[in-house]
């Protein structure tokens, strides 16, 4: 197994499931962001099913079922493709690096799983 993959898919799921667990948490930075973007607060425990399944995928995905695994990276994809989208129709950009960090960690681990 490359070593690249590894580092990014794991650090991939590591970050979506720690933000997976604020926004089921309802961590205040969650709220104010989630407000700050127009995303109604009620919408949390569904966005944080939808990472901590990419997240769960992209294990499964380094146990060996390696097609859930880039589905799960795609699916992630574009959910952050989703908050950035969000953040730029808001105008909100003194918080754009958070979901575009996300957004590159799962680019990365799809990149680095179909090239595996």
């Amino acid at each position: 197994m490359d070593t690249a993959y590894v580092t990014v898919t794991v650090v991939a799921i590591v970050a979506n499931a720690g933000i997976t667990v604020a926004d089921l948490l309802r961590a205040p930075f969650v709220l104010a962001n989630s407000a700050e973007v127009g995303v109604p607060a009620s919408w949390l425990p569904r966005l944080a099913g939808l990472k901590g399944a990419g997240a769960a995928g992209l294990l499964v995905g380094l146990l060996g079922v390696r097609p859930l695994g880039v589905a799960a990276a795609v699916g992630l994809v574009l959910f952050f493709v989703g908050a950035v989208a969000a953040h730029v129709r808001a105008r909100v950009f003194h918080n754009i690096a958070f979901p575009l960090g996300y957004l590159a960690l799962s680019t990365a681990a799809l990149v680095t799983g179909v090239a595996w």
